[in-house]
């Protein structure tokens, strides 16, 4: 169960109902997530901006979703989970073995691919906390990711280690499919 409130749009503050009003036309739902944001205008409207901005960056939706499983496992978080499994599965298109590869730590990807490369380097920047060697920035490098890339990976963990953090704190109530941690660390 929840520890904060999870309101309906309605019993939103006034400034927050229009934004979940476009998440529910974007989704056709208003997840629980931005339910609990909520609470703050401020910060629904940081994060839905911050999102937005990075959806329309360098990396796929598809490897967005990816470094999302393998930061959400990584956090155990049980909502982000279940969202990003749904998510990756429904509008990624991500396989039943992408989605579980994305969430092995480290990823059984063959080594040698650029996938591989960008979910080490996420684990690695979540686990070392930003402070990564030499060494795994220039495998990112050399599997071809340019400094865009490898910036919008780093934000890509910031906004999932956010939304982490936010449910884990929380205990959003899952509202997407339940997708069970394997690892906490």
């Amino acid at each position: 169960m929840s520890r904060l409130i999870i309101p309906a749009i309605e019993q939103s503050p006034v400034a927050s109902q229009p934004l979940l009003a476009g998440v529910n036309q974007q989704l056709g739902m208003v997840p629980n997530l931005m339910r609990v944001m909520s609470h703050s205008p401020a910060a629904l409207e940081g994060y839905l901006s911050f999102n937005a901005a990075l959806g329309k960056g360098a990396l796929s939706n598809k490897l967005r979703e990816q470094i999302a499983l393998t930061v959400a496992e990584y956090n155990g978080c049980e909502y982000c989970l279940a969202a990003h499994t749904y998510l990756g599965k429904n509008l990624a298109k991500l396989s039943d073995a992408e989605i579980e590869a994305a969430r092995a730590l480290p990823s059984p990807y063959a080594a040698e691919s650029k996938t591989n490369a960008a979910l080490q380097f996420a684990y690695e920047v979540a686990d070392k906390h930003g402070h990564v060697s030499d060494a795994t920035l220039s495998k990112v490098r050399e599997a071809g990711f340019a400094e865009t890339e490898i910036i919008e990976i780093v934000l890509n963990v910031a906004i999932n280690v956010l939304t982490n953090y936010v449910n884990n704190v929380t205990r959003t109530d899952v509202d997407f499919p339940k997708a069970n941690v394997r690892f906490v660390k």
